[in-house]
């Protein structure tokens, strides 16, 4: 190993117990407690070694070592999705940060509020390709494809200023997460006195009187109308339940589930693709879009016919970005509801049959799903059962089972209990399921995947361990990428090429490193097992062998061929 001596413009050894100089990178751990961070998730590297060496020792903000970037990623992401709080991860510069990058991109589908703490290299050397470790020439344009907004603080004396403006964007409607780039030599720069910022104002767009007083008179109008919930809708449940007692029906995307009750008798929930529900829609002249983009994978590639459209969004640019629209507002979305409410009679004078058409069309959609599912019909009523009764964070990966029964079937108990790979890439729901058990819900947090994706992100089993994180993984084991299978039965002529997997013995490998693990063979033995990992201590997993249950009633082989994106 190196000495310090040489790395140029490193921090000078010190004497034990011997006073300590102040830096940039106190000032920086300091200021994200005085902020309100509690935790941060990353991995430690020279290049940002002297930020979380003040985090230790100042003892204000717990750090969890992730075994990788994209795992401390995954994990900041599902954390501020629960808590509803600022997520923090930390990497060190270029390829550390690269390896972040599909996390990154999965938070920025979400928009989750997300600070990218990353380093750079030497001042004297950033931009400039003359080589240094870890130096990537283009890292600003790399995390500019990722991120909201991208930050470099460029001296000592700026570090707070910029550190405010990166954190109230990253929280600032429409919420993503930014990149913060603090050169190494920044960092360990010592500095004189304290300089300390309070918490950034939020911003959010507030709609003009005139374009809700025109939302109001097309709702007004409306005999049946619908409200589509997406996921910049989480902050709006009062509004949005209360719109749905004085007489709208609901719907919600994959991201919006549960702004309103998903037990409601008045919402499909996130059923909003079902023969039932494009029968429904028919029947319905308007549909009022909150903070959704209608994304393809939820409206058959933007080919589903739905009643004619209002929309509000945070977002100005998102204004009839995939469907046509009568009139768009933009604003916040719960100032928006609510002032839009205040226009509105107590109750509405619309159909009085629509709740029960509507929780008509969910049941017969749910009953036809349970069917399809075969002997799975009954994790998935299990499920259905504790998840929601447990307020139980609900994680899920992106698996044959969460595309069937995750996603929709079982229902969760708030909106910021449920937590999914959005932008559809796999692998991510181990450590997900990290970062959800860490963010003071009450339930324990029970994460579904399935075992090809688990082994993308197998190594941070051992972070879950190590933090003792409370947590259940629901692992899904078909010994093969199921859904690839399905598709090239479908697609392909049976030509399954590059689908089977050489699954490991996850009983073997929970046991290398301390997890609990327990198989179930017979779906009867499902609910204790799950019962009794819930009641228990830190992580467990419970493996689900599908080759001795046997399949699915009905295949579930993605989208059709021809159709764009991948399976939801």
């Amino acid at each position: 190993m190196k000495s310090l001596a040489a790395y140029p413009d490193s921090f000078e050894p010190t004497e034990v117990n011997s006073p300590r100089p102040e830096y940039v990178g106190d000032q920086i751990a300091r200021a994200l407690a005085d902020l309100g961070v509690k935790t941060i998730f990353g991995v430690i590297s020279i290049h940002n070694m002297p930020i979380l060496d003040a985090i230790a020792e100042q003892g204000r903000i717990r750090f969890v070592p992730a075994r990788g970037e994209a795992g401390a990623m995954n994990m900041a992401d599902a954390y501020a999705r629960v808590s509803g709080e600022l997520g923090v991860v930390m990497t060190s510069t270029g390829t550390a940060a690269g390896n972040a990058a599909g996390g990154q991109v999965e938070a920025l589908t979400a928009g989750t509020p997300l600070l990218h703490i990353t380093s750079q290299v030497d001042l004297k050397f950033a931009d400039r390709d003359r080589a240094p470790i870890h130096d990537v020439p283009k890292q600003r344009e790399m995390l500019q494809g990722m991120s909201k907004q991208v930050f470099r603080i460029w001296d000592a004396h700026a570090a707070m200023g910029v550190l405010q403006a990166a954190v109230s964007a990253a929280q600032s409607a429409p919420s993503g997460p930014v990149s913060l780039e603090i050169p190494v030599d920044i960092q360990r720069s010592a500095i004189s006195g304290t300089m300390t910022i309070g918490a950034p104002a939020l911003t959010r767009p507030i709609a003009s009187d005139a374009a809700i007083d025109a939302l109001a008179e097309r709702v007004l109008a409306a005999k049946r109308p619908l409200i589509w919930l997406g996921g910049g809708a989480r902050g709006a449940c009062t509004e949005a339940t209360e719109l749905v007692e004085r007489g709208f029906g609901a719907v919600t995307s994959t991201n919006g589930r549960a702004v309103v009750a998903e037990d409601h008798k008045a919402t499909l929930g996130a059923f909003n693709m079902t023969p039932q529900a494009e029968q429904l829609y028919q029947s319905c002249d308007l549909m009022v879009v909150v903070g959704s983009r209608l994304r393809g994978n939820e409206t058959k590639d933007n080919n589903m016919a739905l009643p004619p459209l209002c929309q509000i969004d945070a977002e100005a640019s998102q204004g009839g970005r995939n469907y046509p629209v009568e009139l768009f507002v933009h604003g916040d979305a719960a100032d928006t509801l609510r002032r839009l409410l205040d226009r509105l009679p107590a109750k509405l004078d619309t159909d009085p049959n629509l709740a029960h058409e509507i929780s008509t069309a969910r049941a017969l959609a749910e009953g036809a799903l349970r069917q399809r599912l075969g002997p799975y019909h009954v994790v998935a009523d299990v499920l259905l059962d504790r998840v929601f009764k447990g307020a139980h964070p609900w994680v899920r990966d992106v698996t044959i089972s969460n595309s069937t029964f995750g996603n929709r079937y079982v229902q969760i108990a708030a909106p910021n209990l449920g937590v999914h790979a959005l932008g559809g890439g796999i692998g991510q729901g181990i450590a997900m399921g990290v970062g959800a058990s860490l963010a003071g819900a009450k339930g324990k947090t029970i994460t579904l995947v399935g075992d090809g994706g688990a082994q993308l992100g197998i190594a941070e089993l051992i972070t879950a361990v190590q933090e003792n994180c409370p947590l259940v993984y629901v692992m899904m084991n078909d010994a093969a990428y199921g859904v690839i299978q399905n598709i090239q039965d479908a697609q392909y002529g049976g030509r399954r090429h590059y689908s089977a997997l050489n699954t490991p013995d996850f009983g073997v490998l929970c046991q290398s490193v301390g997890m609990p693990h327990v198989k179930v063979t017979d779906v009867a033995e499902f609910a204790a097992t799950l019962d009794k990992a819930i009641e228990r201590d830190g992580p467990i997993m419970v493996e689900v062998d599908m080759t001795e249950i046997g399949p699915f009633a009905q295949a579930f082989a993605g989208p059709p061929a021809g159709a764009a994106g991948k399976a939801d």
